[in-house]
């Protein structure tokens, strides 16, 4: 069974995305409208989006292929397809909503900068900056001594989650609440898009299951190790405990469908 650092170094860091966007907050919440224009917006884009009602996400055949252990270019070429996988079941999703939308770029890094978003966030692996709506993604010397295909799957899936928040309208209705809200308020709005985010991420890792291939143990040592350890790595409570990370990684892999990862609807004894 995969080490417990294993999964720490490619799992742990649900999203920083929330963190890393703060500060291009307000030219998201403005710029959202005009480039979202066909998309839905307001309360009604998180509550009630067009995506909830499509079924189960549509598959991709996603091979990405092996991953040995020092090999750089094997890491590229793994996330590189993993990506495209996600582009193809996302692009077709959005288009059974009848949504807009474009990919993601994937910059893919092996030291840690500076993005339009702000500095590099501390312990991070991967980031989805919204001002450029680009995932950038880290190679670490940790990684490549020992590649955990599931947990770097996951990690994708997660950042690219928040990409499809954002060009979903769920993102523009988040900033715009959280900039109205006090701090509890904030701290309740950001655990509603990260376990938003685990959740679509969990939903990809059920269309995967055969092609990736997950192995159902790896699988489940995942989901219990953010069970047990998911909320420690953050000062406050922003991205859920680690059981209610838990329940919506399970409630996401076990519907296999977008409509399972309704955060905004749920009453706050969900989203804790």
């Amino acid at each position: 069974m995969r080490k417990l650092t294993s999964l720490l170094a490619a799992g742990v860091v649900l999203a920083l995305a929330g963190a890393g966007t703060a500060s291009a907050q307000a030219a998201e919440a403005s710029n959202e409208a005009s480039q979202q224009a066909a998309n839905p917006s307001g309360k009604a884009a998180a509550v009630n989006n067009p995506l909830y009602k499509t079924g189960r996400l549509a598959g991709s055949n996603c091979s990405p292929g092996s991953l040995p252990k020092g090999s750089v270019a094997a890491y590229r070429h793994f996330l590189t397809a993993v990506t495209n996988c996600l582009n193809r079941s996302w692009g077709t999703q959005f288009k059974k909503a009848g949504l807009t939308f474009s990919s993601p770029r994937l910059r893919i890094i092996t030291k840690k900068m500076r993005t339009p978003c702000g500095p590099w966030s501390v312990g991070a692996d991967g980031i989805y900056c919204s001002s450029d709506r680009t995932m950038y993604m880290l190679i670490t010397k940790t990684q490549l001594r020992d590649p955990f295909a599931l947990g770097i799957t996951r990690l994708m899936a997660h950042e690219y989650g928040h990409h499809v928040q954002n060009m979903s309208g769920i993102w523009s209705y988040y900033w715009a609440a959280r900039n109205a809200s006090g701090h509890s308020g904030q701290l309740q709005l950001s655990r509603r898009s990260e376990l938003q985010a685990e959740c679509l991420s969990s939903v990809f890792m059920s269309t995967v299951h055969d092609s990736l291939p997950i192995d159902d143990r790896e699988w489940d040592y995942t989901v219990n190790w953010f069970r047990q350890h998911g909320a420690d790595s953050w000062p406050e409570n922003d991205h859920g405990k680690g059981p209610t990370i838990a329940a919506w990684m399970n409630r996401g892999y076990n519907s296999g469908s977008p409509g399972a990862c309704n955060t905004w609807k749920v009453s706050s004894g969900y989203v804790r």
